[in-house]
């Protein structure tokens, strides 16, 4: 994020400051992959005077795509951060990726943010990722409005787009979904300009500047009937009943009356008014820029989240007071190569101030290896982030979004506060990353860096989940995809020079035995001096599935003296670890010692502990042994176009489909239980059958037997 040659992406020095939270603007911009929102930012930057010209994602120049793995693969794939100023007030425009394996970054940038622009392309139209982006809106509650992007392309329709979008985001009144202007072509059909429903002006980018004008009178009998809807549906989901009766009794209601209006029913998120851009010439920037300003909510009218103290005790909601009490969160960690750890924080009351001391605080992402931790730490220069330069902040107030250096423990999620009152915020939601990958070190020196660079990967990383498994003897990275995958493997060479080598995953099997059987297990060597000698007897028999290891010592007559009788199980433990077949781990299992024979000066503990596991080796050659392979409940909901298609699928992966209920509209739940070895990979294959519109969450049920010809298959490549 820093950038140390002063940057060429945008200007250096001190960063935009506003007095108070009511002049900040956080708006996070939404859409699926090649929808143009770095583009848009681009062009805002441009329109804003904050740099001279706009970069182009095919050519690696833009403000927001900074990394290298950016400019490869001309996509976004971290969430960035790009202020403006514009009419008084500081926009802080956060750009996220629109691909689903970067929802991590998706919603850390709903968690900054105040509002959204959704952006949509009207080549291009809603998919079915572009729904499920609007869903992950709604359920944080967050405010919205539509920017139709690439007005300019041959396959633009601004009408069609505006009814696609009225279906997929209006829940039923497209009434909820409507334009604030509509496009005004020039004689060879190219948007020339835009009509401003509520203004009645024309805005003309014609010429390559900002003109505004009077429109045509043959034009305003054209667009009366979209304007009377547009109002009314404003006055309406404003609910301002009074301003309803008296437009309705034909009284002329004033441009600024409307306009704030339309704040207070964007703000309640129940109406979202649809914008347009072009970025060929700026085409609609100040428009969409006087829309976040007078439209948009501000921080105070935002409900900051629910916090507590460290202890867990509730406290009084907080407001977004520069004066309150401190209370931040981080929200994006990134690393630097000079500057260190460097932490993108939302700063939701109180003052942020550089080298003061803030107690960091970060709970229940212990599955995923981030340590629960309480410490004080003194914070370093604060920043305004413009891409990857670092702009100089002496504050942060309430409501904004600034940058701190040398948090060298706070991690993403953690919540920064004063150090005499300490307090924790309300986590947002993350998933699961559900594929897995292994990996191991390139080579002796990599291994020896790994452990650090994981660790930074994970403090950066919330939806990713660092496993070290101990029955398959494999580090996993959990992910939530193929492009999630390439990215980290990428930041781990390129930022912590580390290589690393993607191997097979291995799923955790087990083995049991099917019947009773019997071993003998004789250890008698002689070699000079003391010699070993240990004979011991055992009956195994299977126990119920998850019956665990039960040792019954039936020995009579000291057989097997009393002081070896514990080696015979160790050694017995020590074989069930390595696993009698196919090395697995041998579970469920009862051991009965029933006879055996010692020496008085060659017995010894170890001798009968190798009798104990050869014994139970013999009991496995003669008798029938399971494999068993975990199975896991997986919930899909997914849309009802591909519920079918799903559940086909669910059965060809050996899957029982247990119950299927509607969630919401148009969406099914599907609960099947399914072996985990044939949805390793199901987090990718969901996607392609589902059309990016089904999701899925697992969790453990139990281990069963794994049909014969698999486990043949299996014991047949251990045995190679």
């Amino acid at each position: 994020m820093a950038d140390r040659s002063g940057g060429s992406t945008g200007a250096a020095g001190v960063g935009p400051a506003v007095d108070g939270p009511d002049r900040v603007r956080n708006v996070v911009l939404v859409g699926h992959t090649g929808a143009g929102k770095t583009t848009l930012v681009e062009s805002l930057l441009v329109a804003t005077g904050t740099i001279t010209r706009p970069g182009r994602v095919e050519d690696g120049t833009t403000v927001s795509d900074f990394e290298d793995i950016e400019h490869r693969q001309h996509r976004s794939v971290g969430l960035s951060v790009a202020p403006v100023e514009f009419d008084g007030a500081k926009i802080n425009l956060l750009d996220t990726p629109g691909y689903a394996d970067f929802v991590g970054d998706l919603r850390a940038g709903l968690r900054a943010a105040d509002a959204a622009l959704f952006v949509v392309s009207a080549a291009d139209g809603v998919d079915g990722s572009t729904r499920m982006l609007w869903d992950e809106c709604a359920a944080v509650g967050m405010p919205r409005a539509i920017v139709v992007t690439k007005l300019d392309s041959a396959r633009a329709d601004f009408d069609e787009v505006t009814a696609v979008c009225q279906d997929a985001f209006g829940d039923g009144d497209s009434d909820r979904v409507l334009p604030l202007y509509l496009p005004v072509h020039d004689g060879d059909g190219s948007v020339a300009g835009l009509m401003g429903l509520l203004t009645q002006r024309v805005y003309d980018y014609s010429s390559g500047t900002r003109e505004v004008r009077d429109p045509e009178p043959e034009h305003l009998p054209l667009i009366e009937e979209a304007r009377n809807r547009l109002i009314e549906a404003v006055i309406a989901e404003s609910e301002d009943e009074t301003l309803m009766d008296r437009y309705l009794g034909g009284e002329e209601v004033d441009v600024d009356t409307l306009v704030a209006d339309l704040e207070v029913a964007v703000a309640r998120g129940s109406f979202y008014p649809i914008l347009a851009s072009s970025t060929v010439n700026g085409l609609g920037s100040v428009e969409l820029l006087e829309g976040v300003v007078r439209a948009c909510p501000s921080p105070p009218e935002h409900e900051v989240p629910p916090v507590t103290t460290i202890e867990g005790k509730p406290r009084e909601p907080l407001t977004c007071d520069p004066e309150g009490p401190l209370v931040a969160e981080v929200v994006k960690t990134t690393s630097d190569p000079y500057v260190g750890r460097i932490s993108l924080v939302r700063v939701f009351s109180g003052t942020l101030r550089p080298d003061m001391t803030v107690h960091v605080s970060g709970h229940g992402l212990a599955d995923r290896g981030h340590e629960d931790h309480d410490v004080d730490e003194k914070i370093g220069a604060l920043s305004s982030p413009l891409g990857k330069t670092q702009r100089q902040m002496n504050r942060g107030i309430a409501g904004d979004v600034v940058a701190v250096a040398k948090l060298t423990r706070a991690e993403t999620g953690d919540t920064l506060s004063d150090k005499d009152t300490p307090l924790l915020m309300e986590p947002w939601v993350m998933p699961d990353p559900l594929l897995p990958v292994a990996i191991e070190a390139h080579s002796k020196a990599d291994e020896d860096k790994l452990s650090q660079g994981l660790a930074r990967l994970v403090a950066e990383d919330p939806t990713l989940r660092l496993e070290n498994n101990p029955d398959t003897r494999q580090l996993v990275l959990w992910c939530m995809g193929e492009a999630h995958v390439e990215v980290l493997l990428d930041r781990l060479r390129a930022r912590y020079g580390v290589a690393v080598d993607a191997v097979p995953h291995k799923v955790a099997l087990r083995e049991t035995f099917a019947g009773k059987a019997s071993g003998r297990g004789r250890h008698v060597k002689q070699s000079g001096g003391h010699g070993q000698f240990a004979v011991c007897e055992i009956e195994v028999e299977p126990m119920p599935n998850g019956g665990g290891f039960e040792f019954v010592d039936k020995v009579y007559g000291g057989a097997v003296p009393k002081q070896f009788i514990p080696s015979v199980e160790k050694g017995v433990r020590a074989q069930m670890a390595r696993g009698v077949v196919s090395g697995h781990p041998v579970v469920d299992l009862r051991v009965t010692l029933v006879d055996g024979k010692a020496h008085s000066v060659d017995s010894s503990d170890m001798a009968f502990q190798m009798a104990g596991a050869l014994a139970l080796r013999e009991a496995a050659a003669g008798s029938n042994v399971h494999l068993l392979e975990p199975v896991s409940e997986i919930g899909v909901i997914v849309s009802d176009d591909y519920v079918g298609g799903v559940m086909s699928d669910l059965s060809s992966r050996r899957g029982r489909v247990v119950g299927t209920e509607p969630v919401g509209v148009g969406r099914t739940l599907i609960r099947a239980e399914v072996p985990e070895v044939e949805i390793s990979r199901y987090a990718i294959d969901l996607r392609s059958i589902s059309h990016c519109t089904g999701t899925f969450s697992r969790s453990y049920v139990r281990h069963e037997p794994m049909p014969p010809q698999l486990a043949a298959k299996v014991k047949a490549e251990t045995a190679h």
